[in-house]
This record gives structure tokens, sequence and C-alpha cells, in this order.
């Protein structure tokens, strides 16, 4: 066995939410993926094939994220496992709003949040501090349960961005600086020691 965890990092497929970057975190409508979501997860699980290491699947509860990994799991014959660490934020007052309808209504908490951590959205959302908490959570489990393995993580931005950004051990205000498209794929390998590397970053060629 390989002394190396390979965790890929797949962000769900578009809703219709996406398209119009509006902010859909677990506080929202959780909706499904939409046509073009649903082409977009046959073809990531078509690539993901094609790659071969895949042992494991976990994915976040949300619509979207069960029906991309269910794509993958049916293509690749692999069960799935739910934690609910892997949700997206909750956004308060913003959810289902665009960046620039959030810096227009509420442009102090806004500014605080994009400043800190530790702010919570409108409306005591979630502050990104609590979710790099669960996610670490998630990552720390993953490591130990599947050593040596190849895990697909089926998530959303706020959780695969920090997985991201704690692989970099890179300050907080980075998660505004990584761009993860729907249906995209990251890479990160983890040697016995716990030492990460980023391999790959937002690939998205699967879906030309």
């Amino acid at each position: 066995m390989s002394d190396v965890t390979t965790l890929v990092l797949l962000r769900h497929g578009e809703t219709l939410l996406t398209p119009q970057r509006r902010l859909s975190g677990s506080g929202g409508s959780d909706p499904g993926l939409s046509p073009a979501g649903r082409h977009q997860a046959r073809t990531v699980a078509d690539a993901l094939a094609r790659r071969g290491d895949i042992e494991a699947v976990v994915t976040s509860p949300m619509r979207r994220c069960q029906e991309t990994a269910r794509a993958v799991t049916e293509r690749l014959g692999l069960g799935v496992r739910v934690d609910r660490d892997l949700r997206e934020a909750d956004f308060g007052a913003w959810e289902g709003l665009t960046f620039a309808e959030v810096r227009e209504r509420h442009p102090d908490d806004l500014n605080a949040w994009l400043a800190s951590p530790e702010a919570p959205p409108s409306g005591g959302g979630e502050t990104m501090q609590q979710v790099a908490r669960r996610a670490g959570a998630v990552r720390d489990g993953l490591l130990a349960r599947h050593a040596g393995a190849t895990v697909l993580v089926v998530s959303h931005v706020g959780p695969l961005r920090t997985l991201l950004r704690l692989a970099l051990q890179a300050p907080p205000h980075t998660l505004f600086r990584m761009e993860v498209a729907a249906a995209s794929l990251s890479t990160v390998t983890y040697e016995g020691d716990g030492t990460a590397t980023v391999r790959a970053l937002n690939d998205t060629h699967h879906l030309d």
C-alpha cells in the first residue's frame, strides 16, 4: 500500500443559480442539477472512469452534490458515503443573491466577511472559520479511514477552496483568489507525515 493518500476534489455540476453566480448555501433552497449540470456530471464521471484509480467516494448531503456523486458512482460501480460536514456554508440573508446585490444591500457586513474568517454573513450565517473547522475534520477522517487510497470528495466552492487553502497553508483571504468552477477537479496528495501537495487546481479540460 502506498503511504500517499490522494483526495480528488470535485465541485458539483451547475444548478440554475450557478451561471448567475448566486450564493447558494446550506441555508438556501438546495437546488438540484440543471440539464447542463447533469451533462457535466456524466462527463466528469467518464473522465474519472478513464482515470481509473478512484477507490471511494464521499459527498455533501446537498442535492446537487448527491446527484453529481450518483452519476460518478454509477459509472464507476462504487458506493458513496454522505458527510454532512461537506455541505456548503450557510450564507444567511445573502442566500440567493449575487455579490453585487450583497454589496448593495449589506456593504459593511460583506467587507467584514471578506476581511475576516470570523465574520458571519448578514442574518446569522456561518463564518468561514466554522467551514474550515469542519472541512479540516473531514480531511483528517478521510486520511485515517482511507490511508494510501485515492478518494473522490464531492462538495462545494467553500469547503473545496478551504481544503486547498489548508493544503497550501495559505492565509484565509486566499479563499477569494482561487477559481473552483462547476464540475472541476482539483487534487491534493498527503504524505504519511501529513505533508500536503496541491497537484491540480480547477481542471476543467474534460468539459471541453
